[in-house]
């Protein structure tokens, strides 16, 4: 079975810093950026646990599964 991948979005006109989010995160995929700000440098490494995104008090967070692209397919 592939491994699954996710993509996390950052709404930052919606997010207060606070610091949830890399504090829960079990894999590093969000780090504390400049201002406190989380930054995502590698979505490789999420693992779709949502522990971000359901304890984001902002809503600030989505995690979304990116589909693999089968072999043939044109994404155009």
């Amino acid at each position: 079975m592939p491994k699954r991948n996710f993509i996390v979005k950052i709404n930052y006109s919606w997010c207060k810093s606070c610091g949830i989010c890399y504090h829960v995160c079990p894999t590093q995929t969000i780090n504390r950026g400049e201002l406190n700000k989380p930054i995502v440098e590698n979505h490789d490494t999420c693992i779709g646990c949502m522990m971000c995104e359901n304890l984001c008090p902002d809503f600030a967070i989505e995690i979304v599964e990116k589909m693999p692209v089968k072999e043939g397919e044109n994404n155009a």
